[in-house]
């Protein structure tokens, strides 16, 4: 399946969720709800995926995690927050570059809709 194709599985994903639940939940709720949906569309989802941050060579032990990854190739981070910011597209990028994938979708569960494109945005790395 291309990158196109599991996009538009995961963005029928998180409609589904969106619908269901609507906003005002926590980001747990929202990810274990995503999770279930992912799953009954037939896709490989793991949630708070370790990344590994590499500096000068040393493994670094932080705590970084991915909340959402796709048939290994595609990062979802979760929010539910009043407005997306540019902190939430930076920390996605990052994660991005980290983990060596090359696509990323940012939602925010806490809109009236997910239709806005400030609501969920893609990330190409």
């Amino acid at each position: 399946m291309d990158l196109n194709d599991l996009t538009y599985k995961i963005r029928g994903a998180m409609f589904k969720v969106h619908n269901e639940l609507g906003p005002g939940l926590l980001e747990s709720v929202y990810e274990a709800a995503l999770m279930y949906e992912l799953q009954e569309a037939g896709l490989d989802a793991k949630t708070q995926v370790g990344i590994p941050v590499n500096y000068n060579g040393v493994q670094l032990e932080l705590g970084f995690r991915i909340d959402v990854l796709v048939n290994d190739a595609i990062i979802i981070e979760i929010k539910s927050v009043e407005t997306l910011h540019d902190v939430h597209k930076k920390q996605l990028l990052t994660y991005l570059k980290l983990s060596g994938k090359k696509l990323g979708l940012l939602v925010n569960f806490n809109a009236a809709s997910l239709v806005d494109k400030e609501t969920l945005i893609r990330i190409i790395n």
